[in-house]
């Protein structure tokens, strides 16, 4: 596969903890906005530019995306950002109870995603696509790196060990305490030999980042059509290509992404369970918060009771390819969709999800009185992959990895400076 070194805006080193920023869609509005004030050089001022706003504002509105634009170019007049020239890979290891995984921080081919050899494995929502592309329009940057996975491959590990026996350009423990260390990779020899043993991957998976890639293929494609009527399109401009970090299969920890319903559509937590029985669950009340281990059981939450759910053998056996055999397609297909009402669980606005970091407490106080919850046993990462080589889908949310990579340390400029 193409995975190509790329010419950098990253922050200096003495700013790189301040600026290290969550993912910007594991923040809900108000969690973002009080974030936001606290870090003032956090890029989550960059990454969610509503927060420099008042609660009132459209959050989607074009002078939003125009405050993230202009922010990040101040952080460059001020020296927070660099513009490094250098055609680098960067080599991103993160350390997380006691796991470590370390990934290449590269640029890969559009093209590439559309033809199937970067494969997906969820669908995306509409509205969070056309929230990043217009991130991305006013920015003229991707700033978000998409976690991509790839079965893994020794040579291309020992290159990478080798590379981090250097001092890192940064090194720092984030308020998760997630320690994250960065080696910028510049030598000719080395970039290389890490391009072409990256030639010798046959495809890679996308873990984490499918709204990312789509929005960041949807603009390549309105950048690539004006390129062409104006006759100056080469295949070699910056837009055709998104950022990327490339972990090895074996060392990714999935979580579990839990869902939570806004309300029952009038039934008792009684009336629910029996509901569920005969969809084909067994239905037992649980002593206190249920987190699945194995697959095929789930926990379930309403009027502040647990209740463990397994799915039958006839359920199971039911099951004809890698993405029915999923408990999220179980859940879906026997209880949300027929029981709940929930049919369409990208624009439904009476679901939401939560990842399995966020506790069992959490589910709770989403439920409320009124909703019903449900925590899930974690997708596997070979799961994952078996899906994707498949050419079929998960629903989506169906995988929460841990830990996330940070935003704003790598920044890809796709359009000239303004």
């Amino acid at each position: 596969m193409k995975a190509l070194p790329f010419p950098c805006i990253r922050p200096v080193p003495e700013h790189a903890a301040d600026v290290a920023a969550l993912p910007y869609d594991v923040f809900d509005r108000a969690e973002a906005a009080a974030y936001a004030e606290a870090h003032p050089l956090s890029f989550l001022n960059i990454d969610r530019p509503e927060t420099q706003f008042g609660p009132e504002q459209d959050m989607y509105a074009p002078e939003v995306y125009r405050r993230g634009a202009e922010l990040l170019r101040r952080r460059i007049d001020d020296g927070v950002y660099i513009e490094d020239g250098n055609r680098a890979y960067y080599i991103y290891e993160l350390s997380w109870q006691g796991r470590v995984q370390t990934g290449i921080t590269c640029v890969c081919s559009v093209d590439e995603y559309e033809q199937g050899i970067i494969k997906r494995h969820e669908l995306t929502r509409e509205d969070k696509e056309r929230d990043r592309i217009e991130h991305i329009r006013a920015i003229g940057c991707q700033t978000g790196p998409i976690f991509l996975t790839y079965r893994d491959q020794p040579v291309l590990d020992m290159i990478i060990e080798a590379a981090k026996t250097a001092s890192p350009l940064y090194d720092f423990t984030d308020g998760e305490g997630v320690r994250q260390r960065v080696w910028e990779v510049v030598r000719a020899e080395a970039v290389e030999a890490i391009g072409a043993m990256l030639d010798q991957v046959p495809c890679a998976y996308i873990a984490d980042g499918h709204h990312r890639t789509a929005s960041a293929m949807r603009v390549a494609r309105e950048q690539r059509d004006a390129a062409r009527a104006a006759g100056t399109f080469t295949g070699k401009e910056p837009f055709n290509f998104f950022l990327a970090v490339l972990f090895p299969a074996s060392q990714l920890t999935i979580l579990p992404y839990n869902r939570v319903v806004a309300d029952r559509r009038g039934m008792t937590a009684n009336e629910l369970c029996e509901r569920v029985r005969q969809a084909g669950f067994a239905v037992e009340r649980a002593d206190g918060p249920v987190e699945p281990q194995a697959p095929g059981r789930m926990g379930m939450y309403c009027e502040g009771t647990w209740y463990t759910l397994d799915a039958s053998e006839d359920l199971v056996r039911g099951a004809v390819d890698p993405v029915a055999v999923l408990d999220v397609t179980l859940l879906q297909k026997h209880v949300l969709e027929p029981i709940l009402g929930i049919g369409d669980v990208r624009n439904d606005a009476r679901i939401d999800f939560v990842g399995g970091i966020r506790g069992t407490e959490e589910l709770e106080r989403r439920a409320g009185t009124d909703g019903v919850a449900f925590s899930m046993c974690a997708t596997s990462v070979g799961q994952l992959l078996d899906v994707a080589d498949a050419d079929l889908l998960m629903p989506p949310k169906s995988t929460w990895f841990e830990p996330k990579l940070r935003s704003g340390l790598f920044i890809h400029r796709i359009a000239p400076k303004r």
